[in-house]
């Protein structure tokens, strides 16, 4: 089993309760804590140094670190927000 490490921006996006509906909201943290038992799922993608997964239009990236035992959501937001992508590639995750 893995950790889960919630960055500070994804924890901000997910207290803000008005950014998503309570349905994907609830489907974005199911499918971060389903990250703790398989952190590379069959729907992943490898993404440069880390990994993504959709939840409907949002997607949630992540990176790895087995030694450690450690899935560190970096980001979560919608698939085709320029921003999301500008802010990726800042992290250095592409």
């Amino acid at each position: 089993m893995y950790s889960i490490l919630l960055e500070e921006r994804v924890l901000k996006i997910l207290r803000d309760v008005k950014r998503y509906p309570a349905k994907l909201h609830r489907q974005i943290t199911l499918k971060i804590f389903l990250l703790q038992a398989n952190p590379r799922p069959q729907d992943c993608k490898k993404v440069g140094i880390g990994y993504r997964v959709d939840v409907g239009e949002h997607r949630i990236l992540y990176t790895v670190d087995n030694e450690e035992r450690i899935v560190r959501v970096e980001l979560v937001g919608p698939r085709n927000d320029e921003e999301v992508y500008r802010l990726v590639r800042r992290l250095g995750l592409i």
